[in-house]
């Protein structure tokens, strides 16, 4: 699905974190929450038991989420005669849409407080049905900029609906609608402007993927192969269509169990009592199905729901309107890994192509037996569907959905909103489940490790880095057990030569891959990574710093042999921190030779307009400078200083703008013939974002430049969504980090090396903000967010 949102080029704040308070401490932050600009929402909300109340509460938690220090969110419920509610937190204002002296009290109220900015309305036809020449003078009435979300776009209007449809229109700021196919219909039947529609499409769940099997066993399913739907029950949902199949369906899979997932639409009742269900369940018995289909007639809390289509085999959604725009049910079922059968929604239409779904006709009981069977019958098959269904919702997370939302107010607020993205807690479930008794697996297929990967060195390095930084922070005793598994893992790898090698396999043998790769790098980051926990000896078992001392000296016998760039740059880094613990004559000498190489590699390239040690610019470039620095600090050369400086100053200008980093795309190295910022889009890692983080952390220490910090911002907002996509890198729910972002979607598997990169990057910014180092204060880092 292509997703249409702003394009508006931000000045980003730095998040503050989710986990600690800065500044003036709890009571400041309250007294500046009081002050964030306020947006009115305007809908239907929980408890109230509809679509749009769940897509509401979703979206509010998700902007709360990614956004609370951005702008204020405050609720207008819409009420009715019929329809009263009692809230979890009792609403400023109401709208009874019943009543049409509320919509002019509303007005009133609304224009009168300062706090709000900006009203957004979520809109659906039979909210204001009743008082629909009042809604318009309501929304003509208020003096604050709306943004409006057609929650339905109804195809070949007739004149009546295209003349209200086009006044709303023309009275808003912005519309909102969740597909393209609803845009083009804005744009073709009704005459409304492009450049007034956003698409933001109806947000989904991130899931954690829980595996199937043990979820059926949870739920007492063990054994039954799981159709599904779900949703508030009503005729339109059209669950006879899969009754009439299951007679076909039973007979090849006797095992299959239809779940019927929701209550009866509170307005059914009110109208029609159960009289629906109980035509199912009368159904049920005629088709002799009752050991088929269990009906769990409750409005299941979201957790639960989610682990009921995690576990499902098969999703059906069988609506007869050809006209209903979007389906929540739909979306929510895709996030979580089925396999649809639809009918052809334009929802569906849009997103179930390219071999992401199934598409039957209306009504059509043959076409979905058929299809269910094809589908049960290819394990295969139903695996290929899921992971293209994800990859294709992949954009619609609700974080994302926030983010697009955030950008529009941005936009629509005229400078009254200034986005700051919030720091997501610390989390180390995915580096835990990538992590077995011997090591932790290189890669994983989405966030399910995969063991057949096997395991490098470089991912092990990296993590008992990661996880030394996170021990320094929380002194959680827990993640010793993990240090020392990944330091076993190095000295695994060290051969009695005085090498590492790199590549292992599940087996806990070294692979061919050994012998055909150049494995210099992998040398210098397990030196590296011994050098820091070397650093770190004073706060670990005084045996675990021994023997990382032991294995250093070993590792140290061949490293005059080595001549890679990157490579010497790790091992100046891993030896500046052992001297930094322990001082030695024999790191100096080590950290100047390796040094000097790199200078006259300078040298030798460096002109004014190419600051750079290479031709070229490629992978992990920060190393370099972060590692002259380094030197510098070792040894005091100032040489190493000014070349260090120079070649990062160079290496940022063509990576940052005023709003965002572009690491080097690996689609693309940039050369120096080039001489230009490089072109391609895509193909950037996380690896060397977290890099550019930590070099930026080391200069901003050393030269106490704002820009340095300024940049450390605007690089991790990189990971929260402030890339050219818009969209999440890391996963808040999972703790694990996309593998790379692309020209047109983000790479969802979640391998070590994009996950610990990540967490080097966020524990980085936690120190900081913690203020355990001296790269800045709270009180700086607070100076800092506020004069951006």
């Amino acid at each position: 699905m292509i997703n249409q949102i702003v394009q508006h080029h931000n000045k980003f704040q730095m998040p503050e974190s989710s986990n600690s308070f800065m500044g003036d401490g709890l009571n400041g932050l309250e007294n500046k929450k009081k002050l964030l600009p306020e947006i009115l929402f305007i809908t239907s909300f929980p408890p109230r038991e509809c679509g749009i109340a769940t897509y509401s509460q979703d979206l509010i938690k998700a902007l709360n989420n990614k956004f609370d220090h951005s702008f204020k969110i405050s609720i207008c419920p819409l009420e009715s005669e019929n329809e009263k509610h009692t809230y979890s937190e009792e609403p400023k204002y109401i709208l009874d849409t019943s009543n049409e002296s509320s919509f002019t009290k509303l007005a009133f109220r609304i224009n009168k407080n300062e706090d709000i900015q900006m009203v957004m309305i979520q809109h659906e036809f039979g909210f204001f049905e009743k008082n629909e020449v009042e809604f318009k003078k309501f929304l003509k009435a208020l003096t604050k900029p709306i943004i409006i979300v057609f929650h339905t776009v109804l195809p070949d209007p007739n004149p009546t609906l295209k003349d209200t449809v086009q006044q709303i229109s023309h009275i808003v700021q912005s519309v909102i609608v969740m597909t393209n196919s609803s845009a083009k219909i804005l744009i073709e039947a009704y005459e409304i402007p492009k450049d007034k529609i956003t698409v933001i499409p109806h947000g989904t769940h991130l899931v954690p993927h829980l595996d199937k099997e043990i979820l059926k066993s949870k739920y007492k399913l063990t054994g039954r192969k799981i159709l599904s739907t779900f949703g508030l029950l009503s005729s339109g949902k059209n669950i006879e269509t899969t009754l009439d199949a299951l007679p076909d369906i039973v007979k090849e899979n006797p095992d299959v169990l239809f779940l019927i997932i929701g209550k009866t639409h509170p307005s059914v009742i009110k109208r029609d009592g159960e009289r629906y269900r109980e035509y199912l369940e009368a159904k049920v018995v005629a088709l002799s199905l009752q050991e088929n289909v269990r009906f769990i007639n409750s409005f299941l809390p979201l957790p639960e729901l989610l682990e009921y289509l995690q576990l499902t085999d098969v999703y059906l959604f069988t609506s007869k309107d050809p006209n209903q725009a979007v389906s929540g049910t739909f979306s929510y079922a895709i996030s979580c890994g089925c396999p649809i059968v639809s009918t052809p929604i334009p929802h569906a239409r849009e997103v179930l192509k390219n071999d992401a779904g199934v598409i039957i006709d209306f009504e059509n009981s043959h076409q979905l037996a058929h299809a269910v069977k094809s589908l049960l019958a290819n394990e295969t098959l139903r695996k290929n569907i899921s992971s293209n269904g994800l990859h294709k919702m992949a954009s619609t997370a609700w974080e994302n959905a926030a983010i697009a939302h955030a950008i529009l107010f941005e936009e629509i607020g005229l400078a009254q909103i200034t986005l700051q993205y919030n720091l997501p807690v610390l989390n180390l479930d995915h580096i835990k489940k990538l992590s077995t008794d011997f090591g932790m697996i290189q890669f994983s297929i989405i966030n399910q490790p995969d063991i057949d990967s096997g395991y490098t060195l470089d991912d092990n390095a990296r993590a008992m880095v990661a996880m030394c930084q996170h021990y320094e922070l929380t002194h959680d005793e827990s993640d010793l057990a993990y240090i020392k598994l990944y330091f076993n893992f190095i000295k695994f790898c060290l051969q009695k030569e005085g090498y590492f090698l790199n590549y292992v396999n599940e087996e806990k043998e070294f692979t061919e891959q050994n012998n055909t790769t150049n494995l210099a790098d992998s040398n210098g980051r397990a030196i590296w990574a011994l050098g820091f926990l070397i650093f770190k000896s004073a706060i670990l078992p005084e045996e675990l710093a021994n023997d990382a001392e032991a294995t250093i000296q070993l590792a140290l016998q061949n490293v005059q042999k080595i001549f890679s760039t990157r490579a010497m740059a790790f091992i100046i880094k891993g030896l500046y921190y052992r001297n930094t613990r322990y001082k030695s004559k024999n790191n100096i000498a080590l950290i100047r030779e390796l040094a000097n190489r790199l200078v006259q590699m300078y040298k030798h390239e460096a002109n004014k307009d190419w600051q750079w040690y290479e031709s070229y610019l490629t992978y992990g470039n920060s190393i370099l400078p972060e590692a002259m620095l380094c030197a510098y600090l070792a040894t005091g050369e100032s040489v190493y200083k000014q070349i260090a400086k120079s070649s990062f100053d160079f290496l940022l200008s063509k990576t940052f703008n005023q709003q965002r980093i572009k690491v080097i795309s690996n689609k693309c190295w940039l050369n120096k013939e080039e001489d230009t910022v490089q072109n391609a889009i895509g193909g950037e890692q996380p690896i060397d974002v977290a890099y550019t983080i930590l070099a930026l952390n080391k200069f901003y220490e050393v030269f106490r430049e704002d820009e340095y910090l300024h940049k450390m911002k605007i690089a991790f907002n990189w990971f929260l969504g402030n890339n050219h996509l818009h969209q999440i890198i890391y996963n808040p729910c999972t703790g694990g980090c996309y593998d790379g972002l692309e020209e047109n979607y983000v790479n969802l598997n979640q391998g070590a090396e994009s996950t610990v990169s990540y967490l080097m990057a966020r524990l980085t910014i936690e120190k900081s903000l913690q203020g355990k180092t001296p790269v800045m204060s709270s009180k700086e880092w607070q100076l800092i967010i506020t004069d951006m």
